[in-house]
């Protein structure tokens, strides 16, 4: 089997970036560690799940598959991505209800400049030309990608943040199951219930109206420094696509896309 190397990359930094979230997990506890297991086990299901679902995308051959329709790598980097976000979000002034939204809109900003490039790649593909919507990624991707991290990371917060041996043992698999079952809901109301002519316009709303009420509610970090999971993973994946797509030269068609990609790590970087 021949090894692209641009994948083989990308599957080494996500076990790296997980490595350096269960050092960060661990020091929280054996409890944290489970929900950053969890993360990365429901990463693989709704990938499993999504696919089976929509029929929308497939993957390129990584290393390691899972069922050869999931990469290890790609359940691993929901769950590396969801951890991140809720550390960030923790370390901010927003109430605890507020805090999925900004975990889902800091997962999406990851999304922003990873999906376009990673297309242009051949890690996966959406079978829509690279023209289509944003930049060959359909809109409802992000829609589904702002309800992953909301459903899961509320489940979370919900379910596995008490303090008792049941809420920390039992609520990662609660979320889990929240998680799936949210996200296959949404799945089908963007698909099957909201009228074509409306989706983009809703996954719109949805999306900015989000980010203007995470804004209006002045967030701010209370916490420095930040973990290094929550500062170190979206730039990881920021550099590791803005470097792939150079060398591959992708991320020069169209122009428009190194443009948006360069701006996004600078947001990611001075965060």
């Amino acid at each position: 089997m021949t090894v692209n190397p641009y994948f083989l990359t990308f599957e080494l930094l996500m076990y790296g970036l997980l490595a350096l979230s269960l050092y960060d997990a661990h020091g929280r506890g054996w409890h944290v560690v489970w929900q950053l297991l969890a993360s990365v086990l429901f990463g693989i299901m709704l990938e499993w799940a999504t696919i089976r679902q929509l029929h929308a995308y497939h993957y390129g051959q990584f290393l390691i598959m899972i069922a050869n329709e999931v990469p290890l790598a790609i359940g691993v980097g929901w769950g590396v991505i969801i951890y991140a976000a809720r550390l960030y979000a923790n370390a901010t002034s927003l109430p605890r209800w507020a805090r999925p939204l900004l975990a889902a809109l800091l997962a999406l900003s990851v999304d922003l400049s990873m999906d376009a490039i990673a297309i242009r790649l051949g890690m996966w593909d959406w079978g829509r030309g690279l023209d289509f919507q944003y930049f060959g990624v359909p809109w409802a991707n992000f829609w589904a990608w702002f309800w992953v991290v909301t459903f899961f990371s509320a489940g979370l917060w919900l379910l596995a943040d008490g303090k008792s041996a049941v809420s920390r043992w039992l609520g990662p698999a609660g979320a889990l199951l929240l998680g799936v079952s949210g996200v296959l809901l949404t799945n089908d109301i963007i698909v099957y219930v909201v009228p074509q002519a409306w989706q983009t316009t809703v996954i719109a709303v949805t999306i900015l109206g989000t980010l203007a009420l995470t804004l209006a509610l002045h967030p701010r970090i209370s916490s420095r420094p930040l973990p290094a999971p929550a500062r170190w993973t979206p730039l990881i994946f920021h550099l590791f696509f803005l470097t792939a797509g150079a060398i591959s030269g992708v991320i020069f068609h169209p122009p428009l896309l190194l443009a948006v990609s360069l701006s996004i790590f600078g947001i990611a970087w001075t965060r």
